[in-house]
């Protein structure tokens, strides 16, 4: 299989440390130290929440603007990183990750709250998650490992959830949930040596292919022009919503039913556990069935998955295996819909482009945590959440139906 027109090809032999399995293993350790931390942020809900007296709408609501800043970041840190290089952006991601986790430890008001889990984690994930880790495969590896290692880059963040979950609730019970996060933010430094591996070279500018010659605006244009894109785009939103939303208040959830919070950590790690069976199973997939198909049928399990977790008492096991199986269905979307986006344009503005379609994630994910929160404090239940989620579920299975995977057709240009 040849590469697309205008993507930057495989690491050169110069780089001859850098070769795949390293490029691989180093994309996978950023991903899983990116997504661990975040993904254990509803285990500190309750114990911040009981010693500032505050409502689950304050720390929600911090989480929530966390979710939509890194959605709304992500495509201009794709964009710097698609223009002069992967290095740069994630070094500044790693910096600003820590320094919000550390400032969030200080934090005593919703105000300082909002800025360290807010603001500066929501930027720091935009600069170093595992959606750069994503681009930085698709442009370094051969298009034959691409699949599988989009997978692997998945799994990995997963694993940095079954990883840091139970850890840090063994953690904030022995230690404390101030020292546990500075325990997190000193963790977060260590993207920055890994993220060596995953350097790009900035883009030439004698390039001569028409995606090498498109720029950002054009490319914005094409991409929204295209109704495959806009689809793609409009599904990835129900992604977001149902993760962040089970991320932030699953534990809260059972512990409101008498499930301990140690068995809500074991849920969260099952999450992680079996997402990377989910994300290793559709990055191969991916290779012999459509892409679309795949992103439906995940949409439409994770719909049945919530119905029935919801219609029957909630108890230890019932709460593992919906952790389970939402777990194989997790981060399943992100290999099927990167790799789409570089099926469509190319690798040129993958960032970018893909960058865009996290906003639509991550503008779900802010709606989840936030109207979650809203909600508990309204009506002391999260009964209309959970089967708002059912219903956007079912809608993006359907959405996802009609999308055409072909790239994009451009002019060629014709010599003088």
């Amino acid at each position: 299989m040849s590469a697309s027109v205008g993507d930057v090809g495989p690491v050169s032999r110069s780089s001859s440390w850098r070769t795949p399995a390293i490029i691989i293993l180093c994309g996978c350790a950023i991903g899983m130290l990116g997504f661990g931390p975040r993904s254990s942020l509803g285990f500190f809900v309750q114990p911040m929440s009981h010693e500032f007296s505050w409502g689950r709408d304050v720390f929600g609501l911090a989480i929530a603007v966390q979710n939509l800043l890194w959605g709304l970041g992500q495509p201009f840190a794709g964009a710097v990183a698609d223009r002069f290089g992967l290095f740069r952006v994630m070094c500044v991601g790693a910096v600003l990750y820590a320094g919000g986790l550390l400032l969030m430890r200080y934090s005593s008001t919703p105000l300082s709250l909002n800025i360290g889990a807010g603001v500066m984690v929501g930027f720091g994930l935009a600069g170093c998650s595992f959606n750069l880790v994503l681009s930085a495969f698709s442009k370094l590896l051969p298009a034959e490992k691409r699949g599988l290692a989009l997978g692997a880059g998945t799994a990995a963040g997963s694993f940095g959830q079954f990883l840091f979950a139970p850890v840090g609730v063994a953690l904030i019970d022995n230690f404390g949930w101030q020292q546990t996060l500075t325990v997190f933010a000193g963790l977060m430094l260590l993207i920055i040596p890994l993220s060596f591996a995953l350097s790009t070279p900035p883009v030439a500018s004698s390039s001569s292919t028409p995606a090498a010659e498109q720029s950002f605006t054009k490319a914005l244009a094409e991409a929204f022009g295209h109704r495959s894109y806009v689809l793609l785009v409009l599904g990835f939103f129900t992604c977001g919503f149902q993760l962040a939303f089970i991320t932030v208040h699953l534990p809260a959830f059972l512990v409101d039913r008498g499930i301990s919070t140690q068995v809500g950590g074991w849920v969260i790690a099952a999450i992680g556990l079996f997402n990377m069976v989910g994300s290793l199973s559709v990055g191969w997939l991916q290779n012999y069935l459509p892409k679309r198909y795949i992103l439906s049928t995940i949409y439409f399990i994770r719909a049945l998955a919530t119905l029935a977790f919801i219609s029957f008492p909630i108890t230890p096991f019932s709460a593992i295996a919906f952790g389970a199986v939402s777990g194989l269905m997790w981060l399943s979307t992100v290999p099927p819909t990167s790799a789409l986006v570089a099926l469509m344009f190319g690798t040129r503005w993958l960032a970018t482009l893909y960058g865009f379609a996290f906003v639509s994630h991550q503008v779900g994910g802010f709606l989840g945590v936030w109207l979650g929160g809203i909600v508990f404090e309204r009506f002391g239940s999260y009964t209309s959440i959970w089967w708002l989620s059912i219903l956007f579920g079912v809608l993006s299975a359907l959405i996802n139906l009609p999308i055409e995977e072909k790239p994009v057709s451009r002019a060629v240009a014709q010599p003088a």
